[in-house]
C-alpha cells in the first residue's frame, strides 16, 4: 500500500505515526475563515496564548493573525492546527 494513494483516515494512528516520521505529511483540506480562532503547534513566546484569531488571508498558505498576549503575526497553514 502506497502511502501517497492512502487517505490518513485510512491508516491506524500506529501507522499514521510512522509514515509522519519517515516524512510523510498528510494534506489539509480544511477551509479556514476569517475570525476563527486555530491552535498553534508552538506558542509564540513563554506569555502567548497557544490559539490565534484569524483577521485576513494574505496568501494562499499564510495568515495574518492575533494572538492574545502577543499581538499581530503572519503565521504559515503549517504553524496552526487543521
Amino acid at each position: 500500500m502506497s502511502l501517497h494513494a492512502t487517505h490518513s483516515a485510512d491508516l491506524s494512528a500506529q501507522e499514521l505515526e510512522k509514515a509522519i516520521a519517515l516524512g510523510w505529511n498528510p494534506v489539509c483540506h480544511i477551509t479556514y475563515s476569517r475570525d476563527a480562532w486555530v491552535k498553534l503547534l508552538q506558542p509564540l513566546s513563554a506569555y502567548s496564548f497557544q490559539e490565534a484569531k484569524l483577521l485576513c488571508q494574505a496568501a494562499a498558505d499564510r495568515w495574518v493573525a492575533w494572538v492574545p498576549d502577543h499581538g499581530e503575526v503572519i503565521l504559515n497553514r503549517s504553524d496552526f492546527y487543521c
